[in-house]
């Protein structure tokens, strides 16, 4: 998937103002941004649920104004809230997807009990799909998104208002469709979601890309990483801090409460030879360890909001 120079307007607020971006095959694409920043607008493009004004999309390689109905052949979507039609059971539910999509009698049937076995549904296929509860309605509404089998998948907030376990079930499943070489697009407010399935990020601001790169690459634009070097004696603080300076690291201090040392490293080569120096005194470490700035905190630092909830 490619987006170049994407632009959406309604009235006087510029809802996508250039956005580009790309999204490769059997991987997770997160895009974060506060509330209002254009994440939905961004998706509803992409699902050709809205014309852009300017600029363009290709999904699959097929252009979403040009070949709006070869798109909707490749791609499934999930919406910020449950779309499944609460009279009918997970498996009509499912079956009549499979039928709205072409597929022969027989084969939506195994569709949707294929489906159904896969998100663990199997043994309430028959219950109405409005007795189910929050995390089986959003499997329910994930699984009706793969009824095509989509090359590209759309995830708008998926797991908004799911208990833990429900969150962690469906995260299982985002990663096993990546494995099996689909292109997810997933926007998010929860910044654990984007951690933990994402291995490219970009955040949205105004209808701007205001950054992008791996959660990793994100936390080092905020800040350094701080290392704490924690010696088995409180009293060799001292010694350790004299090593870590000969060593050229940064705000270097020491907590007089437990005598662990803080320093921040410039790179990985400054660490091996602090690591080093620290080694040549002799002075046991009961640990080392290292802190990095959060996604919260970079979304906090990029948007100047936090992340709703």
């Amino acid at each position: 998937m490619v987006v170049t120079d994407l632009v959406k307007t309604f009235g006087d607020n510029r809802a996508l103002d250039g956005i580009s971006l790309t999204a490769p095959r059997g991987r997770v694409l997160g895009v974060l941004g506060p509330n209002g920043a254009g994440k939905t607008t961004l998706v509803r493009i992409l699902a050709t649920l809205l014309r852009p004004d300017g600029g363009t999309a290709v999904v699959d390689g097929h252009d979403v104004v040009g070949r709006p109905q070869l798109v909707r052949r490749t791609i499934g979507l999930t919406g910020q809230y449950a779309s499944v039609d609460e009279k009918l059971s997970g498996r009509e539910n499912l079956y009549m997807i499979g039928r709205l999509l072409d597929l022969p009698k027989k084969d939506a049937r195994a569709r949707a009990d294929q489906l159904l076995e896969r998100f663990n549904l199997t043994d309430a296929a028959g219950r109405r799909a409005g007795q189910y509860s929050g995390g089986m309605r959003r499997r329910l509404d994930l699984a009706a998104s793969l009824v095509g089998r989509p090359r590209v998948l759309y995830l708008d907030e998926p797991t908004t208002g799911l208990d833990p376990r429900a969150r962690n079930a469906v995260w299982d499943e985002v990663r096993e469709l990546a494995r099996s070489g689909a292109t997810i697009v997933l926007t998010t407010q929860y910044m654990e979601e984007a951690e933990a399935l994402a291995e490219n990020l970009v955040v949205i601001d105004h209808g701007k890309i205001i950054a992008r790169g791996t959660p990793d690459e994100l936390k080092e634009l905020i800040g350094a990483r701080v290392q704490t070097f924690r010696p088995a004696r409180p009293q060799d603080a001292e010694a350790v801090a004299a090593a870590l300076r000969t060593a050229g690291l940064a705000e270097v201090r020491i907590d007089d409460a437990t005598g662990a040392v803080s320093a921040i490293p410039a790179d990985d080569a400054q660490l091996t030879a602090a690591l080093a120096a620290v080694a040549g005194t002799g002075v046991p470490l009961a640990s080392v360890t290292e802190l990095r700035p959060s996604l919260d905190e970079v979304f906090l630092t990029l948007t100047g909001k936090g992340a709703d909830r």
